[in-house]
């Protein structure tokens, strides 16, 4: 019975021991969100068997790339801080959370990579040691980005190269103070600090080149 006793808080203080220090790692497990979205995960590849589809606005040819490196038709790639993610399109405003969960979104209204004006690119940031789900994580490290780094955009069978210029926090709901600039340039935008709807770090970087990666 003493042994019985003893083993049992053995095992609880074992247990505790074990959340105490590493709860920074493993405390993602028992947030709802994290749950939630890792079962909505599971059932989309279930009804979509693996297969990902997006609906582009206006009259944006979608044809496949024969090449296999390109696993997403149009995607963003920053090699810097190892984000390569799927752009998405949001009909509106109303749209941009939920499209959020397939990639990084291209904000309704703003230039198409290639244009003069503001390519405006949006994604999720996460705190530390968040799980790669649903792309609640893709632009968690947007503020290590440093002038020079480079952004490759790949849209409708070009791939877009831009050079960071500089990096700035606002406030949420401030427009970015780049409106009247007429150069072709991509603003990356997330929430700051990450994973809190706080502030809004924002990436400003402008085109250097373009190139074609396959044949229509």
């Amino acid at each position: 019975m003493e042994r019985k006793t003893f083993f049992k808080y053995f095992l609880i203080f074992f247990i505790l021991t074990f959340l105490i220090f590493n709860w920074q790692k493993i405390s993602f497990l028992f947030n709802p969100k994290v749950i939630w979205d890792f079962l909505t995960l599971k059932l989309e590849e279930k009804k979509e068997k693996g297969n990902f589809s997006i609906e582009l606005p206006g009259e944006i040819k979608t044809e496949e790339p024969p090449s296999k490196e390109i696993v997403f038709e149009n995607k963003i790639e920053i090699p810097k801080i190892e984000v390569l993610a799927p752009i998405v399109f949001a009909k509106n405003e109303k749209e941009i959370s939920s499209q959020l969960k397939k990639g990084v979104v291209l904000f309704p209204g703003s230039a198409f990579p290639g244009e003069k004006g503001a390519t405006i690119i949006l994604g999720h940031s996460a705190p530390p040691h968040w799980p790669k789900i649903m792309y609640d994580w893709v632009f968690t490290k947007l503020q290590n980005l440093q002038e020079g780094d480079e952004i490759f955009v790949y849209f409708n069978g070009k791939r877009y190269k831009y050079k960071v210029k500089e990096k700035i926090i606002l406030k949420k709901g401030q427009e970015i103070p780049w409106k009247n600039d007429s150069q072709n340039f991509l603003v990356l935008i997330s929430c700051w600090p990450p994973g809190k709807d706080i502030k809004r770090m924002t990436v400003k970087a402008y085109f250097d080149k373009e190139e074609k990666i396959w044949s229509d």
